[in-house]
């Protein structure tokens, strides 16, 4: 039975862990992700682990990759990443890292299928009384230190990651008075201009970033409107649009004053 559920489940979460390689988008990537834990829970199952089984589902499965989806609804599902490496030597240890578990993985495959004969887990379960209780006896027993260094490792792992999520400032943030020094400077040297640009004009037949603003001659305020938008040719011919909507407000307001007058 172990052997059928085995060449079900084993191809299945290969197809799983190559969608997490190829698959672009971080969700698909994730689900990829789920869909292998699970069928390594059947599998953990079939040779009666029980407990590993429940651990894969509810914690790693349940929890952990709930954990990645929040977090990918947080930063967002497009946020584009970043290939400015920013750690020198970074990706020259990921690659040795890759390669030293490939490593590992095959000649462990390799050792299991040119070793003994396929025992199972009955005996050692039968054991202690159970899959749980003999799985207690050789972490707490008989593998307790590696059990702590492995604990070890892992709070070395998160408090290192919240070391490398910091961004910490390398220089102090500009006051208001210095950012106001910074501008005057630009104005003096380059002529930009030291106050913020103008706002778009909104008109009564009009709202939009098209509309340029007036300027108090009557005149367009050419920085009032993006230079990309006035190099499509879109802008609002904005004199024109005044006289229309002045216009339209003598034909409005020309019979009520008239019925005023009556």
């Amino acid at each position: 039975m172990s052997a059928v559920v085995f060449w079900i489940a084993g191809p299945l979460a290969v197809l799983g862990a190559l969608g997490l390689l190829f698959f672009r988008k971080a969700v698909y990537a994730a689900l990829s992700m789920a869909f292998t834990m699970i069928n390594l829970a059947v599998l953990y199952a079939s040779l009666a682990a029980m407990f590993l089984t429940f651990v894969q589902i509810i914690v790693y499965t349940g929890a952990i990759m709930m954990l990645f989806l929040f977090v990918m609804m947080l930063v967002g599902v497009d946020t584009p990443d970043s290939v400015v490496e920013t750690l020198k030597g970074h990706k020259v240890a990921a690659w040795l890292a890759g390669a030293g578990m490939l490593g590992l993985i095959v000649f462990g495959i390799g050792g299991a299928m040119v070793g003994g004969p396929n025992v199972g887990l009955d005996d050692a379960n039968a054991l202690h009384g159970g899959n749980v209780q003999s799985l207690a006896a050789l972490i707490f027993g008989r593998y307790v230190f590696a059990f702590e260094l492995t604990s070890a490792l892992l709070i070395t792992a998160a408090v290192g990651a919240m070391v490398l999520g910091q961004h910490a400032r390398t220089k102090p943030k500009p006051t208001q008075r210095e950012l106001a020094d910074e501008r005057m400077r630009e104005y003096a040297e380059n002529g930009a201009h030291p106050g913020s640009l103008p706002n778009s004009g909104v008109l009564a037949q009009h709202n939009s970033i098209a509309t340029p603003a007036l300027l108090p001659d009557g005149s367009v305020s050419d920085a009032s409107v993006s230079p990309t938008l006035a190099m499509r040719g879109v802008i609002v011919d904005a004199p024109a649009l005044s006289r229309s909507t002045a216009a339209v407000f003598e034909q409005v307001s020309g019979p009520a004053a008239e019925e005023e007058d009556e």
